[in-house]
């Protein structure tokens, strides 16, 4: 595992430890420089349960800067709205190998204040 580098290896190590199932899935976020991606997954059926992405057509047109923490705020309480919307309350979050930080804590404390439990 030598020629892994950095987030890629900080996310092999989280993932070993978190599993989502179709009653708690994983709620794994992937942070571009300019966009956010969040996904539901049962990792036991290998399903994608519910995602959104800041890309998204209707989301597009509410914001024209998503890259930043005011930006990530918003996102979160999208996706938690509409993810508490279609039935899921409870999750396991996955960091996806970044760091607890800006951007990243901010869509994970958005998404607590609207309804997720992890």
């Amino acid at each position: 595992m030598t020629h892994i580098k950095g987030r890629a290896r900080r996310r092999l190590h989280i993932r070993k430890k978190i599993v989502g199932t179709k009653d708690r899935p994983r709620l794994s976020i992937y942070r571009s420089t300019g966009n956010l991606n969040a996904q539901l997954i049962d990792d036991l059926e290998g399903h994608t349960l519910f995602s959104l992405s800041t890309l998204s057509p209707h989301l597009k047109d509410k914001s024209k800067i998503w890259g930043n923490v005011k930006g990530a705020a918003e996102f979160g309480e999208i996706f938690a709205q509409e993810a508490v919307g279609k039935g899921f309350k409870k999750v396991v979050f996955d960091r996806g190998g970044y760091l607890y930080h800006g951007r990243i804590k901010i869509f994970a404390d958005s998404c607590r204040k609207k309804g997720l439990d992890f």
